[in-house]
């Protein structure tokens, strides 16, 4: 990784956009950060909404406004689930559609970092994903 952002941060910053997530179905407060190679903090939360299928993720948020804010080079994302239950780990991880989108804009080798689970790579997530190239 080309910065010098702690991955704590990265962490951190993911808990403070957990904060603002818009969850009155589920009341699973998410929260993601994307950290760029300059070093930029990109966060986003889950949002909700009675159609489930307009919902999205917090990863997606986030992911989605780095690319919107004109950032390409992503290096690492953090995520955190407020309300997860530790014992029930799929509470806590991203969900396949944000592994997906994680694969298409960050290197395979990109730490994902999983509040109370720990530290991974989109490789390890999500092993012969659909590519690119």
């Amino acid at each position: 990784m080309s910065t010098n952002i702690d991955l704590d941060d990265l962490l951190a910053a993911a808990r403070d956009a957990a904060q603002h997530a818009y969850v009155p179905y589920s009341s699973f407060r998410v929260g993601a950060a994307v950290l760029t190679a300059d070093g930029t903090i990109i966060t986003g939360c889950n949002v909700e909404n009675a159609s489930y299928g307009l919902s999205n993720c917090a990863e997606r948020t986030a992911l989605f406004s780095a690319v919107a804010a004109g950032h390409r080079d992503l290096v690492a994302i953090a995520v955190t689930c407020l309300d997860g239950d530790p014992s029930q780990p799929a509470t806590l991880v991203p969900c396949g559609a944000c592994r997906q989108v994680m694969v298409e804009l960050l290197p395979a080798h990109a730490p994902v970092i999983i509040d109370q689970v720990g530290a991974t790579t989109l490789d390890e997530l999500l092993p012969n994903a659909f590519r690119l190239s």
